[in-house]
């Protein structure tokens, strides 16, 4: 039985939404954010020192890291599906998405977050933040504009670990300029597999 550690309000939902489109049997190991500090508490440290979240556990083994779980799972238990041949050039597009979510757009929304809760002494750095999320949402923009997601007519690996960078610009409000992006999160949000991981997972703030 694969174990998640999930953590509300937190990337570990996309793992519960990917393990609900496989069909997988899965247990939930749930952790709250403490309510005055935002933070994972530090049970989270018995199963990973780093104490984030997602982590999985599966016959012994340990992953961490949102990227490396998506990879794992549907390399392992996808028999197939969720990505494209590996023989393929589409699928060296796969792990390119894989890696840049966190490896480049996430980045920026996240800089966005903390240095807008220094007021003004953050103000200086608004401009250069502003541009790099807008080099980022635009680039997943212009991927969107023709195929309903980001490797053609079918939802692959590469959406659902995108799919946080969508939900974060969304809740930060940036996707008005984004009309390909916003529709792309519009559409994995209303998929059955996404909704049943609401259920199971909790409240989630960014499906609102």
């Amino acid at each position: 039985m694969i174990i998640v550690h999930h953590l509300n309000n937190s990337r570990s939902q996309r793992i519960l939404w990917l393990l609900e489109e496989l069909g997988l049997p899965y247990e939930i190991k749930r952790y709250q954010r403490d309510p005055k500090t935002n933070l994972a508490p530090p049970e989270l440290k018995a199963i990973n020192a780093l104490g984030k979240s997602p982590v999985i556990e599966d016959a012994g083994k340990v992953v961490i890291e949102s990227g490396a779980i998506v990879d794992y799972l549907i390399r392992r238990h996808g028999a197939g599906r969720l990505q494209p041949d590996p023989a393929s050039a589409d699928y060296d597009q796969y792990v390119q998405w894989l890696h840049f979510a966190e490896g480049s757009a996430m980045l920026p929304l996240m800089l966005n977050l903390y240095v807008g809760r220094l007021g003004d002494a953050g103000a200086p750095l608004h401009p250069r933040i502003e541009s790099e999320v807008a080099n980022y949402l635009g680039y997943l923009n212009d991927a969107l504009a023709t195929t309903p997601y980001l490797l053609g007519d079918e939802l692959s690996g590469a959406d659902i670990q995108m799919s946080f960078i969508g939900e974060i610009a969304k809740a930060q409000g940036k996707l008005q300029a984004y009309p390909h992006l916003a529709a792309w999160v519009q559409r994995f949000q209303a998929r059955p597999a996404y909704r049943q991981a609401l259920e199971q997972g909790g409240e989630y703030a960014f499906a609102k």
